[in-house]
């Protein structure tokens, strides 16, 4: 539920003594760890035991500038001091996981300490001690959409105030499953660094813009300049993304957990929830009466939907199965023969005008192949998919899947077609290599940024228009 403000005893900000603390501690302490969180070595036992204690008793000064952590708080320590008597094994932090409820005060500015062992996705696979200050976004006409047509009681965005090292990375989310626990509950709340992911959309898409000489629309360009609006951009984004996951004709579990299937499966439904953003983002554009602020970033979605999409996702990350990427090639590849993006004299295009609706109508094929997929078997749903994607993008020439049916093993259990599929189905076409190479160093700039970095720092040696080479 969405509450009213607290009034804490002082703001407790990046440079709070207490803070820096129990970030060294954590930081420390981190050395010490293996990749379950424990620290098997004896000898380091007691160097652990300090570390905790200069933890704890930095968790308990800060507690007060928390009251509605309280509960938290006051289990986070009791579950380290449990960590540290029983010899440093595999930590187990459920109690004070399932006390931490930010998504019950969702308050613009209010501030979390988080404190946990745990991985950082998109960032370190080792559940380590990790420590974080965040602070909430939730703006007013945030929160009239989610009490409206798009309620999610589990979205909590977030901007960093500052975090250990398992944060300096790319990770943009902080979930619940990520903490060691003995057994898994039943999770309540997701959180979603907005100021990082602003961020790093501004210095992408100036560098992308500038290589391909795109001349942004000026709504798109005020996206450059503005990180507070950029960041509740995309705080409207991910609240209606994040909901889809749960709604619509779904011929599967719709986080896909602990299923094994082909990648670009991945690919349709993480594409499927950003144009459902981006299908509503028109419709609440369009709405007359709906509160001007919501109409203004509903306008800013669409051009983050599909400029994240087309310059980052499509070549950030490897091509082993990187269905992110897949879908940003999917949106670029399908605008383009659609001839609302142009890629002519060097020079890309957007016919804005006609865009959103190409964009809408590839939303609602996979739509459609989702409400026809629940009448069909496994292996028919995923040909179908596999139909949709190679429609528009080309496959590896090397592809089993690209020959036909009758080149994969039918018969067989569904682990075979997946063990079929190359790691890179669908390379990148000539347009995104050349793309790659300018844009790499702007792209692996951003590990780390904060809605405070300078965004326009690494844009510079970018700057060259693709056809120089």
């Amino acid at each position: 539920m969405t509450t009213t403000a607290f009034t804490t005893t002082a703001p407790i900000s990046a440079g709070s003594p207490e803070w820096l603390e129990l970030k060294a501690a954590a930081t420390a302490l981190q050395a010490l760890q293996v990749q379950d969180g424990s620290v098997p070595e004896p000898a380091h036992h007691e160097a652990a035991a300090e570390y905790v204690r200069t933890i704890t008793a930095s968790i308990s000064a800060l507690a007060p500038a928390f009251p509605h952590d309280a509960d938290y708080l006051a289990l986070l320590v009791t579950d380290f001091g449990r960590w540290a008597e029983g010899g440093f094994g595999v930590p187990d932090f459920l109690d004070s996981l399932q006390a931490f409820q930010p998504q019950e005060h969702r308050v613009n500015g209010l501030r979390h300490l988080v404190v946990f062992p745990m991985y950082t996705q998109n960032g370190s696979s080792n559940r380590l001690v990790e420590a974080v200050l965040i602070e909430v976004i939730w703006p007013e006409f945030i929160a009239g959409l989610e009490q409206g047509e798009y309620s999610n009681r589990l979205f909590v965005p977030i901007r960093f105030l500052d975090f250990t090292p398992g944060y300096n990375t790319n990770s943009a989310v902080l979930f619940p499953e990520t903490v060691a626990v003995r057994t898994t509950p039943t999770f309540t709340w997701g959180a979603i660094f907005a100021d990082r992911e602003a961020a790093r959309f501004r210095r992408v898409l100036r560098a992308a813009a500038d290589i391909t000489s795109l001349q942004l629309p000026e709504d798109a360009a005020a996206l450059l300049q503005n990180q507070e609006l950029t960041q509740e951009t995309f705080v409207m984004w991910d609240l209606i993304h994040d909901r889809t996951h749960m709604r619509g004709d779904l011929p599967f579990d719709p986080f896909m957990i602990k299923q094994r299937m082909p990648y670009f499966l991945y690919s349709l439904e993480e594409l499927r929830c950003d144009l459902t953003a981006f299908r509503e983002s028109v419709k609440i554009e369009k709405d007359e009466d709906a509160d001007p602020e919501a109409r203004r970033h509903a306008k800013l979605v669409q051009f983050a939907v599909i400029f994240d999409r087309i310059f980052r996702f499509a070549i950030t990350g490897s091509r082993v199965r990187n269905y992110d990427g897949l879908g940003g090639q999917l949106l670029f590849a399908w605008m383009h023969q659609h001839h609302v993006l142009n890629w002519t004299d060097s020079k890309l295009s957007i016919d804005w005008d006609e865009a959103a609706d190409v964009v809408v109508e590839l939303g609602a094929k996979i739509e459609e192949l989702y409400w026809r997929s629940i009448d069909r078997p496994k292996t028919a749903h995923w040909l179908a998919a596999y139909e949709l994607v190679s429609g528009t993008l080309t496959p590896n020439p090397a592809s089993a899947w690209a020959k036909g049916p009758e080149a994969l093993p039918l018969a067989g259990p569904p682990r075979g077609l997946t063990d079929q599929v190359l790691d890179d189905e669908f390379p990148l076409s000539m347009f995104y290599e050349a793309l790659e190479k300018k844009m790499r160093p702007v792209i692996e700039s951003t590990a780390g940024i904060t809605g405070t970095s300078d965004t326009g720092s690494a844009a510079g040696p970018a700057r060259k228009a693709m056809n120089a080479g």
